[in-house]
């Protein structure tokens, strides 16, 4: 096979892996196609999240959102680079088959492979009584995202210290807990402060949790695969 050949079937490999916006619902987008930028960090694609192993619906790991929510997120992360800053993605669209596999993990109170990790204070058999786990989602809606910040002079791009671990179950990761350090605290703010400011609204109980205030689905659940 001579030069030529070999590069056009490269070029070929290359656009049949990468995945396309036309793939998706309209309205939505690849995260990375709008913010170069930004670090994906998906981990229900992985193994490291409270289930404990990729959970279905997390077919690649990639970040997909509404385009408006994106076109907020790109706000947020212009104004973070002035600073030498950026944002992690740990989480945005998620399918309702993901959020089907959270419900039947929980009501498995026997698989507490993860508890150390990510509810080493909080009763399994509590996860929805106490709200940690719902039946249904905002992320499903492809307007909600989960991250944090981290410093873009270091080459791994080290996240800001937020004083308790993405995803991690219990009042440590309330926004408004005094647990933290100050500076914990003041990273945690500088997150808010950004997000609020760009039209995102938080949540009480997660300081990694972020909605568009005015979403575009605010009715509709979606079911697609993030691949």
């Amino acid at each position: 096979m001579n030069k030529t050949a070999c590069f056009l079937l490269l070029i070929t490999s290359l656009i049949t892996l990468t995945p396309k916006a036309a793939d998706l619902p309209e309205g939505f987008v690849y995260v990375k196609d709008h913010i170069p930028t930004i670090v994906l960090d998906i981990r229900y694609h992985g193994n490291d999240n409270f289930v404990g192993k990729q959970v279905d619906g997390y077919e690649k790991p990639v970040g997909i959102l509404s385009l408006k929510a994106t076109k907020a997120l790109m706000r947020v992360q212009e104004d973070l680079n002035e600073f030498h800053l950026g944002i992690k993605l740990f989480d945005s669209y998620r399918p309702v088959q993901s959020v089907q596999h959270f419900v039947r993990w929980a009501k498995d109170v026997e698989d507490t492979k993860m508890k150390s990790r990510y509810y080493p204070d909080v009763n399994k058999k509590h996860l929805f009584r106490d709200g940690y786990i719902a039946d249904k989602s905002s992320h499903t809606r492809g307007s909600t995202v989960d991250l944090t910040i981290v410093s873009l002079k270091t080459p791994e791009h080290k996240e800001l210290d937020m004083g308790s671990r993405w995803d991690l179950f219990g009042p440590v990761s309330w926004p408004s807990s005094e647990e933290p350090t100050e500076s914990q605290r003041a990273n945690r703010m500088l997150l808010q402060m950004v997000m609020l400011k760009h039209g995102f609204r938080s949540l009480s109980t997660e300081w990694w949790h972020f909605t568009l205030k005015d979403e575009p689905f605010p009715e509709t659940y979606f079911n697609f695969p993030v691949k």
